[in-house]
C-alpha cells in the first residue's frame, strides 16, 4: 500500500499547473444563481463538461432542473463515475457545486472573475469556494486514471447547482426527481468547509432559520409622528426585543460546535425613506438564526409571531408579517465512528500524520441533505476560509494536497 501511495501522490504532484489551469479557467465564468441576478451555472457546467469528457470516466450523467430565469431555463447537475473494482464495490460521493457568490465590493489583488496567481495562491470570486475542492477532486481522479488504478469504491463526483441559494435546483432536487441515484450505503464527502490544517471533518450542521420581518405603518412627515405609525420604530423595537428573547430562551451550548451556541443575528434591514424628515410607513429586518439541533424552528418561528401579537397591540394600526426565507431543519451528526469518518482520519494520517478531529459548524453545506436520507457525510478541505470575501483565493499548495487525500481516501 505504500507503494501505490506514493505512485499516486507523485502523480497527483505532476499534474499541478494542469489543476491551476483548469481552476483559471472555471473561475473566469461567472456561475450566479438568478436569485442573485445572475444566468446561473450553464456556461461553467458546459466549461467542465469539455474538460473532462475525454478523461476516461466510465459514465457522465447530467441532469437539469427546470429554472427559466436561468441561462437556457435550466440550472446544470452533472454525475462523473469511476467504477471501482469490481461491480459490487461500495460508492464514494464528492461534492462540489458549481454555482459562486456575487462578487462583492473591496477587491485590490484583481477583478472577480479575471483570475491571477501570485505567491502561490489562486485570486478569484469562486476560487476557495468551491473552485478548488471542485479541481481537487478532478485529478485525484485523473491520478488514478493516468496510473491505471481502480479504487476500492466506485467513485461518484457530483457538480451541483445552486449550493448558495439553498440547493432548490442542485442537491436538493436531485433527490427528490432522482431518488434512485441514492443508496443508504453510499459514503459522502463534501469538501466545502475545514480548517487551515486541514484537521477539522465537520459532522454536524445547526438548523437554518432565515426570517424577513416586514413591518407596514403609516408614513408621515417626522415632525408630526401622531398623525402616522413610523414602521422605523416598530421595528428598532421588534428586532430588540426579538434578539434579546431568542438569546435568553435558547441559551444552550454544545462543545461539538464552533460557537458552541445558537446564533441570532440581523443582518438586513432597511425602509423607502429617502429623507430625514419623512417617518417611513414601512421597513423591513431579516435575522439569520443558526440553531443547535435540540431546539426545534416552529418554537423559534411562534416565538416570533407571539412577539409580533404584542407589539402590533401597542403600535394601533401596525401590521408585522414573518417570511420565512430559508429554512433547514437539522438532522441527526454522522455518527463519530462512521466509516467515512474512520476512513478520512486514516487518509490524512497517512499522507500528513496528523490527527484529524470532528465537530459541527453553524453554516450550511449539503451534508445536511445526505444525512436526512440516513446516508453518512461528512465535509472536509484544506482552506483559508476566504469564502465569500473579497480578494478571495485558493492555495496551490491546497488543491494539491487535498488531491492526495482524496485519491488515497478511494483506495483505503
Amino acid at each position: 500500500m505504500d507503494e501505490i501511495i506514493e505512485k499516486v501522490s507523485k502523480e497527483v504532484e505532476r499534474l499541478r499547473d494542469d489543476m491551476v489551469q483548469v481552476l483559471v479557467e472555471l473561475i473566469s465564468i461567472p456561475a450566479i444563481s438568478p436569485d442573485y441576478g445572475g444566468e446561473g451555472e450553464y456556461d461553467k457546467a458546459e466549461k467542465l463538461l469539455e474538460i473532462i469528457k475525454d478523461w476516461g470516466f466510465d459514465k457522465i450523467e447530467r441532469y437539469d432542473a427546470p429554472d427559466e430565469r436561468a441561462k437556457n431555463g435550466i440550472r446544470p447537475n452533472i454525475l462523473a463515475y469511476y467504477y471501482g473494482e469490481s461491480q459490487e464495490a461500495p460508492r464514494l460521493w464528492i461534492l462540489t457545486h458549481l454555482d459562486v457568490v456575487p462578487p462583492g465590493e473591496g477587491w485590490t489583488v484583481t477583478e472577480p472573475f479575471k483570475p491571477v496567481i501570485k505567491d502561490g495562491r489562486v485570486y478569484g470570486r469562486g476560487s476557495e469556494d468551491n473552485g478548488q475542492s471542485l479541481v481537487a477532486s478532478l485529478y485525484a481522479v485523473k491520478a488514478l486514471m493516468n496510473l491505471g488504478i481502480r479504487p476500492k469504491r466506485t467513485i461518484i463526483l457530483a457538480f451541483v447547482s445552486d449550493e448558495e441559494t439553498g440547493s432548490e435546483y442542485g442537491i436538493k432536487w436531485l433527490m427528490e426527481n432522482h431518488p434512485q441515484l441514492f443508496r443508504k450505503n453510499d459514503l459522502v464527502l463534501v469538501p466545502d468547509g475545514g480548517n487551515e490544517e486541514g484537521t477539522f471533518i465537520e459532522i454536524a450542521e445547526k438548523s437554518i432559520l432565515w426570517m424577513k420581518i416586514k413591518f407596514k405603518g403609516k408614513q408621515v412627515h417626522a415632525s408630526m409622528p401622531d398623525k402616522g405609525v413610523n414602521a422605523h420604530r416598530i421595528a428598532l423595537e421588534y428586532g430588540y426585543k426579538l434578539d434579546k428573547l431568542l438569546h435568553e430562551k435558547y441559551d444552550a451550548k454544545d462543545e461539538i460546535f464552533d460557537p458552541p451556541e445558537s446564533t441570532f443575528e440581523p443582518t438586513m434591514g432597511g425602509n423607502p425613506s429617502d429623507a430625514p424628515n419623512i417617518a417611513p410607513g414601512e421597513h423591513e429586518i431579516v435575522f439569520d438564526c443558526r440553531v443547535l439541533p435540540r431546539y426545534n424552528l416552529d418554537d423559534i418561528l411562534n416565538d416570533a409571531k407571539e412577539l409580533a401579537k404584542e407589539i402590533e397591540e401597542k403600535y394601533r394600526g401596525a401590521k408585522i408579517d414573518i417570511e420565512v426565507m430559508q429554512r433547514v431543519d437539522a438532522p441527526e451528526p454522522t455518527p463519530k465512528d462512521s466509516e467515512i469518518v474512520k476512513l478520512l482520519q486514516e487518509a490524512i494520517k497517512v499522507l500528513r500524520n496528523k490527527e484529524a478531529k470532528v465537530g459541527g459548524i453553524g453554516g450550511g453545506t449539503f451534508a445536511a441533505y445526505f444525512r436526512m436520507l440516513g446516508i453518512p457525510a461528512v465535509v472536509w478541505c484544506t482552506c483559508d476560509e476566504t469564502a465569500h470575501q473579497p480578494n478571495e483565493y485558493a492555495k496551490i499548495d491546497n488543491i494539491v494536497e487535498d488531491a492526495k487525500v482524496m485519491a488515497i481516501l478511494t483506495l483505503l
